[in-house]
């Protein structure tokens, strides 16, 4: 999978911060790093950095299906960006707080019949920035 999403970094031309985000917010079935969450926090702090970053968390965010973890993962980036980023991550939340909204209703059902879904509701409600 690395290899696969390297190839798609280069192809794509995604910047440094982008790659990053595509990092911590992989298929891969573990959570992203506190070193990689702390190395995109610090990056929001530069204007085009930032604008990046959270352009491709929201585009992560609208993720479904297989990709469940894209969200999920999305979801964990951005309340640790929230707690640790610069003030204009809220900002950008709050702007697009509808994006967040809908994921109340987002659901997958795995092939092992469990609803991966089940918990993004939850994050939605303790977020403390709304």
């Amino acid at each position: 999978m690395a290899l696969k999403r390297q190839v798609k970094n280069f192809v794509k031309n995604y910047s440094e911060a982008e790659i990053k985000v595509r990092e911590a917010t992989s298929n891969d079935p573990w959570g992203p790093s506190s070193s990689l969450m702390l190395e995109i926090s610090d990056l929001t702090f530069s204007g085009g950095s930032l604008s990046e970053i959270m352009n491709m968390l929201w585009q992560r965010l609208n993720d479904h299906g297989r990709n469940w973890r894209h969200v999920y993962k999305s979801l964990t980036l951005m309340d640790y960006l929230i707690k640790n980023g610069s003030k204009k991550v809220i900002q950008h939340c709050r702007e697009c707080f509808f994006n967040i909204q809908t994921l109340k209703d987002f659901q997958h059902v795995d092939e092992a019949g469990k609803d991966q879904g089940n918990g993004y509701g939850s994050w939605k409600r303790s977020c403390q920035w709304k």
